[in-house]
């Protein structure tokens, strides 16, 4: 196993070069961001040279991109165009981001796993036709058209929870956030996980258990769920970073000033520092997230052995 960690820390390295110079090159070379500094504003040929140098927008594009990491890797992300330290605003909007992301995925694993064991257990009744049509229902909703109507009727009709986030993001304002970023998530894991259940409660594993007069109850949690929990955990450790970068729509809704905001905020005025710094970051979660559902196959399935 620790062989086998080593490895993919390895293998995870070329991908972060590979995938950060992407980045890097999409955003600085498709674009002028000492243009984008100043606006409408033509900026002064010598000023504009000047900023250049400062910021090294003169050399290649591959002597940029080592600079970049260079930085990267002492903590410096560089400036956004207000004079404020990228870094500062990661620490504003990383730990609201990852507020919502975890109460994302408690709701998406606990109400997903369930609802999809209970349909995969009684596959093809009244319950499991529930669960598909409304699951069904719920992908087809757009994530905008849901936060927008339970905005209005549990904020604003209802006066149940607060139509908006403050500033400060306490757990408890985050909760219909959460619920309205996980819900198309959850409807995935759902029918997952009813899927798996499904197919591994007709394996000659569990009818031995049955046959041997386990309790009900130990098979399913024991035996049924903890080999079918396998797609499942891939399919959520990817989705966490999903749900970080893909929050754009979720924090623009109810005002929440994370990370999908500082995104939004940095394409729109085409902060280029920003807008590979959040990035940057996003991409070593994706690479942490794969390495720990790789590393979770052990755990879930005895029969799964590393080299």
């Amino acid at each position: 196993m620790g062989r086998y960690v080593i490895r993919r820390l390895l293998q995870m390295i070329p991908v972060f070069i590979g995938t950060t110079f992407l980045i890097f090159f999409m955003v600085y070379a498709l674009g002028d961001p000492v243009t984008a500094m100043f606006g409408d504003r033509a900026p002064d040929p010598a000023t504009a040279a000047q900023i250049r140098r400062d910021l090294n927008l003169d050399k290649p594009l591959w002597q940029q991109y080592v600079l970049y990491m260079g930085n990267i890797f002492t903590g410096d992300f560089g400036q956004a165009f207000n004079g404020q330290p990228v870094l500062d605003l990661m620490r504003s909007a990383w730990p609201i981001t990852v507020r919502l992301a975890l109460l994302a995925v408690l709701f998406e694993m606990i109400i997903g796993v369930t609802l999809g064991v209970i349909s995969g257990l009684r596959r093809g009744r009244a319950v499991d036709t529930g669960v598909l049509f409304a699951t069904l229902v719920v992908i087809s909703i757009p994530t905008f058209v849901t936060g927008y109507v339970l905005q209005y009727l549990l904020g604003v009709k209802w006066g149940w929870v607060t139509p908006a986030v403050s500033s400060g993001a306490p757990w408890d304002e985050l909760i219909l956030p959460a619920v309205v970023l996980a819900l198309v998530s959850l409807a995935y894991t759902t029918r997952l996980t009813r899927t798996s259940v499904a197919e591994n409660a007709r394996a000659d594993y569990v009818r031995t258990a049955v046959a041997k007069g386990l309790p009900r109850r130990r098979i399913t949690v024991r035996h049924l769920l903890r080999n079918s929990l396998i797609p499942v955990v891939t399919f959520v450790g990817i989705d966490i970073g999903n749900l970080m970068g893909g929050a754009i729509v979720t924090e623009r809704i109810f005002n929440i000033q994370g990370v999908g905001y500082q995104l939004w905020q940095g394409v729109l005025r085409q902060n280029a520092p920003t807008v590979v710094g959040f990035v940057t970051v996003l991409v070593i979660v994706y690479l942490l997230a794969n390495l720990v559902v790789d590393v979770l196959y052990a755990v879930l399935d005895p029969r799964i052995r590393y080299a």
